[in-house]
């Protein structure tokens, strides 16, 4: 091999040489960048966050996620653009977020927050209980997902709170109906909706009203017996209640008796009224 061919060899290897090198450190870079990439725009949302731009930061926390899937803030950025939706009202947008991040990161240390949020998305757009049904039943739905998978969670506790509110809501809907089978006089749906507090709502508000009016609705379709039942379940846990004062006036002598010794009792806890249902039905 003469000299120019001896050259050009070696001008060859030493180009590739050089080229190899500099896509290994091109490479090396490029995954360096990614990871600063991903933090960069994390904290450019946090920023924006707490600037009160919350549509740009939730772009940014998605932005994050979507750089590096498998980053310690991917699952993190994804709470934190729903969170940024919620904060501003779009609940439309935050519960799409979590319910994706549920999907998705279906084992993170986080999930019992992912499902409060999602339930309070649904409990703040509770405005009327005559209208907003779905609204409701979802919040219910999610809250008690919440406290049976993390009962020790401090969520839970919260969760707990809203969802005695929630069935007093719910139970205010069937009084209201009730009410208004009682005044069409349409007894059999009255009777429908006043049970249906009584059996799914019993620690609801509205128990005792409930309660009365089943008493008021059989004694008036001449049911006396199942009339007597309601009045005894009233009287035994609600003795001093103006609810039972307005039953018990509607029997005769006889139960002036019944109530002496019903009012020298304690008032009793609302469980019992589950085992007096159980006798009753």
């Amino acid at each position: 091999m003469n000299f120019i061919g001896r050259f050009i060899l070696v001008l060859l290897i030493f180009i590739f040489s050089a080229c190899s090198k500099e896509t290994i450190k091109k490479s090396t870079i490029k995954e360096k960048s990614l990871d600063a990439q991903v933090l960069e725009a994390y904290k450019e949302g946090k920023i924006a966050l707490e600037e009160g731009d919350v549509l740009f930061a939730a772009k940014k926390f998605n932005e994050a996620e979507i750089l590096f899937p498998q980053s310690k803030y991917a699952p993190k950025s994804a709470l934190m653009a729903a969170y940024s939706y919620y904060i501003q009202d779009y609940y439309g947008d935050s519960i799409a977020e979590l319910e994706r991040f549920i999907k998705i990161y279906s084992n993170h240390e986080d999930l019992d927050y992912a499902y409060y949020l999602l339930a309070i998305c649904y409990y703040e757009q509770i405005v009327d209980e005559k209208k907003d049904l779905q609204s409701i039943l979802n919040s219910k739905e999610i809250f008690e997902i919440l406290i049976k998978k993390y009962p020790k969670s401090e969520y839970s506790i919260d969760a707990n709170f809203k969802m005695d509110l929630i069935n007093d809501i719910l139970a205010s809907k069937d009084m209201y109906i009730g009410r208004y089978y009682v005044d069409k006089k349409k007894w059999i749906s009255a009777i429908n909706r006043f049970r249906s507090v009584v059996d799914n709502y019993d620690k609801s508000i509205y128990i005792e009203e409930a309660l009365y009016r089943l008493v008021e609705i059989y004694y008036l379709i001449g049911l006396t017996d199942e009339a007597k039942k309601y009045a005894k379940l009233l009287g035994y846990n609600y003795q001093s209640s103006e609810w039972y004062e307005k039953s018990y006036v509607m029997f005769d002598k006889k139960y002036s008796n019944n109530k002496r010794i019903l009012t020298s009792k304690n008032k009793k806890s609302n469980i019992l009224i589950r085992k007096f249902k159980s006798l009753f039905d």
